[in-house]
């Protein structure tokens, strides 16, 4: 217990500490100014009943899809064929699926904010293979805001997926997928029967960070739409922010900070009860 005392210490420092007092600020009616008045479960109350603070956990679940789904899939997708044969310049190719995982969120909300302007590099495109008529201000539109937001989520967690399963199927024993080829196993088999049961762990792990990305997700919706147009893009992380600092209701965005917690706590935990078995 003594070596790990000081780790201990610094976590209970940095991370107990400032968790239970977020938690006792939930039970509080604060401006973060004047005097705080006692709240008991009022601003869960509302957490629960209010639909303004219920949508940006629908968005968020939403965002999940682009998040955690799709790049699980596309990655899994990738890795089975990339084991499956040969590609020259394998390393560059890793490299750059993997790059957007090593830019600043900043940097990456920044770059798509220009791409996907009205006058920007992706209606330029459209307009010029004579698909005009799908251009639009993708985040400005209430409809496609959201999504658009999603398919930044998607192309940044891909290349991370791909590399856990890239080195997760090098891991795997080739006799097995000799095996499999003489029992007449073709490639859809192949994967199902062997690649995705040896991935089983990564899977695991690629669906706990892409999750966890996809609920905490701030600074991509600060940068890019800031929640809006109206609400349609506000995320459970941006309405904390924005709760506490210009509405100043600390105690809402309190509540909201904890049942965020206690979500992505769930998730992580289902995760790793259904993909690797856990019982524990």
């Amino acid at each position: 217990m003594l070596y790990v005392l000081p780790a201990l210490v610094l976590y209970a420092l940095f991370l107990l500490v400032p968790l239970g007092q977020t938690v006792w600020l939930s039970f509080l009616d604060w401006d973060g100014l004047t005097a705080a008045s006692w709240a008991g479960f009022d601003n869960y109350r509302e957490l629960a009943t209010d639909p303004a603070l219920r949508a940006p956990f629908a968005h968020a679940l939403v965002l999940l899809f682009f998040y955690a789904v799709l790049p699980v899939a596309l990655g899994l997708l990738l890795a089975a064929a990339l084991s499956r044969f040969r590609v020259r310049g394998m390393t560059f190719f890793r490299t750059v699926l993997f790059l957007p995982q090593v830019l600043a969120m900043v940097v990456v909300g920044v770059a798509w904010r220009s791409i996907l302007a009205p006058d920007g590099l992706l209606n330029d495109v459209l307009r010029a293979v004579g698909a005009g008529g799908l251009a639009r201000s993708w985040l400005g539109d209430y409809t496609w805001a959201l999504p658009a937001v999603g398919v930044v989520g998607t192309w940044v967690e891909t290349g991370l997926c791909l590399v856990l399963f890239l080195a997760g199927a090098q891991r795997i024993p080739r006799e097995l997928y000799e095996a499999a080829r003489i029992d007449g196993a073709g490639a859809v088999r192949e994967f199902l029967t062997v690649t995705l049961p040896g991935l089983r762990g990564e899977i695991a792990v690629a669906l706990t960070l892409t999750i966890v990305a996809g609920l905490r997700n701030f600074d991509l919706i600060y940068i890019t739409t800031s929640g809006g147009p109206g609400n349609a893009t506000s995320v459970p992380a941006f309405e904390v922010y924005r709760r506490a600092f210009e509405v100043n209701e600390v105690g809402s965005a309190a509540a909201m900070g904890v049942a965020l917690t206690a979500l992505i706590f769930g998730l992580t935990v289902v995760v790793a009860r259904l993909v690797e078995g856990r019982t524990s």
